[in-house]
């Protein structure tokens, strides 16, 4: 789905570029739609300064394979009177709605190789919610997951441990049952006292 976008002409390099950096930085349509030009530094290390809900801010380092999209777009965006970092053919700000036609435009595409998109409803909200499984996987922290999102409380990254067994899975074998010895045991006269006991008898047989 993220190189369904020929980049061989504007529209198709300007996709490629916002399709790879929604996913790869896991952005809400908002942040997306949101990014300026100054938002985006390419050195010594690319980066992102993304603007979340609450004026939250959070500067995310872009793998090499978004960076490459990004500078290709940069290369022929052009220079207009828009501060945002992506433009429509009107040159005027990408909307919401611009964005999810072109998404669902490069889902029909994509789908003509993978059959299976056909039966999801790849929203954008999907782009950002599979980053976050990725990040998860590869990390096993929900902490990073959640600085990498912006989420305002952890309640709401503990969302993707439901949808990622594996996480699940790892926590318990994280937790094996303690290694018994195999030796001789040898009860106490108290002890065998206590167990035989009529007191001890009679509880046993309410507790059954």
């Amino acid at each position: 789905l993220l190189d369904a976008p020929q980049p061989i002409d504007w529209p198709g390099v300007r996709d490629r570029a916002m399709l790879h950096l929604c996913f790869a930085a896991g952005l809400r349509v908002s942040e997306l739609t949101g990014l300026r030009l100054d938002d985006l530094s390419l050195t010594p290390q690319a980066s992102i300064l993304v603007h979340g809900k609450g004026r939250k801010e959070r500067c995310l380092p872009l793998w090499k394979v978004t960076t490459v999209a990004l500078r290709a777009w940069l290369a022929v965006r052009g220079t207009f009177q828009v501060p945002e970092l992506f433009v429509n053919a009107r040159r005027e700000p990408m909307t919401r709605s611009g964005f999810e036609y072109i998404l669902e435009k490069y889902v029909r595409i994509a789908s003509e190789r993978c059959p299976s998109l056909n039966e999801k409803r790849v929203s954008p909200h999907v782009l950002r919610h599979s980053c976050a499984l990725a990040i998860l996987e590869a990390t096993k922290d929900l902490r990073k997951v959640s600085l990498w999102l912006g989420h305002a409380n952890m309640q709401t990254t503990e969302i993707y441990t439901r949808a990622d067994p594996s996480i699940k899975l790892e926590a318990l074998n994280a937790n094996t049952a303690p290694q018994l010895r195999s030796g001789r045991f040898r009860a106490s006269d108290k002890l065998i006292a206590s167990l035989t006991s009529p007191s001890f008898m009679r509880r046993e047989s309410r507790s059954e």
